[in-house]
């Protein structure tokens, strides 16, 4: 099973690029198969890692960085893979014959 991490981070007024360096300096312990970083407007960083691993899995995940570097507290959301999986049966009625 594939399942990806992301975090996601605002800086703090003016400090974008130090968050960006922060988060690319950041080394993970093991190393993830797959890892990108981005960047978008309002200074947010967000790196995506990717993992063979089941969804529970005890995984390495960055840190939060220190104080001055952030605008607001980080995000983190874990994903699991939907490709070639059957989706769960949603409870929808069945529309009448």
């Amino acid at each position: 099973m594939t399942v990806a991490l992301m975090w996601e981070a605002r800086a703090a007024e003016g400090r974008g690029a130090d968050l960006l360096a922060w988060a690319r300096s950041r080394v993970l312990t093991p190393a993830p198969p797959r890892r990108e970083t981005f960047r978008a407007p309002g200074e947010r960083v967000l790196v995506i890692t990717w993992w063979d691993a089941p969804y529970d899995a005890d995984l390495p995940e960055l840190p939060d960085p220190g104080p001055e570097l952030i605008g607001r507290p980080v995000h983190r959301w874990r994903f699991e893979s939907a490709d070639g999986t059957e989706q769960p049966d949603s409870g929808s009625a069945t529309e009448p014959a």
